[in-house]
């Protein structure tokens, strides 16, 4: 069985509870999820491109 079988999980985000983390954790936490948003942000940009090239390879002509 393939990864691309298997069933996706549930997009779930609990998010923690911040009231004893110091200053500089927090500042940790934000850059990772700074990063987690710049990754999605660059998966979404890919499937776009390839959903337009598909468009794009499957038009009819004069369409």
């Amino acid at each position: 069985m393939s990864e691309a079988d298997l069933p996706r999980p549930r997009n779930v985000f609990t998010p923690p509870l911040l009231d004893s983390w110091g200053v500089a954790e927090l500042r940790g936490y934000i850059d990772t999820l700074r990063a987690e948003i710049a990754r999605a942000e660059s998966a979404i940009a890919a499937r776009e491109a390839q959903r337009l090239a598909a468009d794009a390879f499957f038009r009819k002509p004069g369409a």
